[in-house]
């Protein structure tokens, strides 16, 4: 029987000893030159392939590093079936790899379209169609929306990240609105404690994680309080401006309890300094092994995770 998803997660963070997340977000415009040499010009198929090409090749590099990827699947779904496909070699040649793969669709409906989102999205290898380990989902049809995606986590060893309080500056918009004395967030963060923890496995985490954005230092840290059986997805490290030092406060005393991920900064290194430089388009696999090693450094000497 495969583990809990907490306890994999936990795992795998202790085995690579950094909690690093890497992004898999192609564009056709940002890639290495020779990978797609006509960029968006191209055809929907040859930027397919040019997404795989660069994502097995990220891959390949990462693997040895950290715990897991996490694809972004708008940058897929706008390729039509050609990216889809693509997308699922993706998921496959991570997981071949030993990675966790946590799919980015922020997912939501009511009833049995939740319930055919889950089924759909999550599960590691053949426990379901695109054999997620983990999804991102979004709180905002209420709990009978959460609980098809919180079932089928359970049954098939998986889990779920529940937006609680994004990285993007709109966020506050309504997250940050007041309702009984306390912020939106405050509220979804209790319910998403609640969940965790009714479904805690070994590591003391559940299989319901919450996203909380690198932007907000001060609310990583009251939310890991509020949420003490959750793991936490913190998005905005690097190319949004979140610093070792902010995402801090999302680490439990052990180092664990936290994963951060980084996309732009880590996969196209190779176009900005210090790498640019260094690598240049010809070495761009050098470039996002540079920026990986360099994140899990800042991490280990700023947070909590210098203890795994």
């Amino acid at each position: 029987m495969l583990e809990a998803f907490s306890d994999r997660l936990d795992a795998a963070v202790r085995r690579c000893g950094n909690p690093v997340l890497v992004g898999l977000d192609p564009r056709a415009g940002s890639l290495p030159a020779g990978i797609l040499p006509d960029g968006e010009n191209a055809s929907l198929e040859q930027q397919a392939e040019a997404f795989r090409l660069f994502c097995f090749g990220v891959i390949d590099v990462v693997a040895g590093l950290v715990p897991a990827v996490k694809p972004q699947m708008a940058f897929y779904e706008q390729l039509g079936p050609c990216g889809m496909a693509v997308l699922k070699k993706i998921v496959e040649y991570a997981g071949s790899k030993g990675l966790l793969v946590i799919l980015d669709g922020k997912r939501n409906d009511i009833g049995s379209t939740a319930l055919g989102y889950a089924r759909g999205l999550l599960g590691p290898g053949e426990l379901s169609p695109w054999g997620g380990d983990a999804l991102t989902v979004s709180p905002y049809l209420g709990d009978d929306s959460l609980e098809p995606f919180v079932e089928v986590a359970q049954e098939r060893a998986a889990g779920i990240f529940v937006l609680v309080k994004t990285s993007n500056p709109g966020g506050g918009d309504f997250q940050d609105l007041s309702a009984d004395g306390r912020p939106l967030y405050g509220h979804v963060a209790e319910h998403v404690e609640r969940m965790a923890a009714a479904t805690v496995a070994e590591c003391g985490y559940g299989c319901v994680g919450a996203v909380v954005g690198a932007t907000y230092p001060q609310q990583i840290s009251e939310l890991r309080m509020a949420m003490p059986h959750s793991w936490i997805l913190v998005p905005g490290f690097g190319a949004q401006g979140g610093t070792a030092a902010d995402v801090a406060g999302a680490f439990d005393e052990h180092g664990t309890g936290a994963i951060v991920n980084n996309s732009r900064g880590i996969i196209f290194a190779h176009a900005r300094e210090p790498y640019a430089v260094r690598f240049g388009d010809a070495r761009w696999q050098d470039a996002v092994e540079a920026a990986t090693r360099d994140m899990i450094d800042r991490l280990r000497a700023e947070t909590q995770a210098g203890k795994l």
